[in-house]
């Protein structure tokens, strides 16, 4: 069975509809996917219907993935399997998305600064009411010729310390936590290696997340060595985390599709080992 719990749609900064990706999703071989868009659970109710619609084999896992504080640095919280319809949770989301749509007028001022005008109206337009990201603000500055590729922009206008950069003001991790358990969720750390923390900073992140009563650590994601695969669980299995998988798919590319590569050790205790689909699963995800 194939599982892939980390994935985006154009709510947030992903290309594809949630129609468009869960289609592609069984294309893919994909069983069971959780849409985790940023800080949204805009694309789900739409995503359940083409799957009920079009009788597709696949089990959709409702998520969110929450843009956190943690030490100055930025971090994601994936939630699995909330409920998209808590009240509460659906404000605390709407306090995010005022959050960054704060930090895009403040980006847009400070690129106005440096000569590049009216960003604001055309990021807002490419958006086109998904949760505002840097990478909308990437894509603008691509297709206006101020940067040749989105790496590129990062490196000259919205990476740290750059003109455009803008320290975030999220929720604090432990807070995100609290956030997703009561709307019945598991949470779970993502993609820890993405933050380019060294190993004694990636140890105090787990063990604050563990202080938080995180669930589950994201230990399987693209481009991962196997030793990487084996430290991250070692971490986990210092604090009794459960293991997760996701391609964090916002896009078709060479490097990273729904599913690919997504397996654990059979030694592993993943996030779903105690969901309805464990039975089928049996703790192991193919190739």
């Amino acid at each position: 069975m194939k599982i892939d719990l980390h994935s985006h749609t154009f709510c947030s900064d992903g290309v594809l509809s949630p129609t468009e990706l869960v289609i592609r999703a069984v294309d893919k071989g994909v069983d069971a996917l959780a849409i985790t868009d940023h800080d949204t659970v805009a694309g789900l109710a739409e995503a359940k219907e083409s799957i009920s619609k079009q009788q597709l084999p696949l089990q959709l896992i409702n998520g969110v993935e929450i843009s956190t504080s943690w030490q100055n640095f930025e971090i994601h919280i994936v939630g699995l399997n909330i409920d998209p319809t808590n009240a509460c949770f659906l404000q605390q989301l709407a306090s995010q998305q005022q959050r960054r749509l704060e930090r895009a007028e403040e980006m847009a001022r400070r690129l106005a600064k440096s000569n590049i005008p009216d960003v604001l109206p055309a990021v807002l337009a490419l958006a086109n009411g998904a949760a505002l990201t840097r990478t909308h603000f990437a894509r603008h500055l691509v297709n206006i010729g101020q940067a040749s590729s989105m790496n590129n922009v990062f490196k000259k206008f919205l990476g740290r310390g750059k003109i455009g950069y803008v320290p975030n003001s999220w929720v604090e991790m432990a807070q995100a936590v609290q956030w997703i358990q009561a709307a019945g969720g598991e949470a779970v750390l993502a993609h820890p290696l993405k933050y380019k923390i060294n190993t004694k900073w990636l140890k105090r992140l787990l063990a604050d997340f563990a202080a938080a009563k995180g669930d589950a650590v994201e230990i399987i994601s693209p481009q991962q060595t196997p030793q990487q695969r084996r430290d991250l669980w070692a971490l986990c299995q210092q604090h009794g985390f459960s293991a997760s998988v996701g391609s964090d798919f916002h896009q078709p590319t060479t490097w990273n599709e729904l599913g690919k590569n997504l397996y654990l050790p059979d030694d592993v205790l993943p996030v779903w080992h105690h969901w309805p689909l464990a039975q089928t699963a049996k703790g192991n995800l193919s190739n």
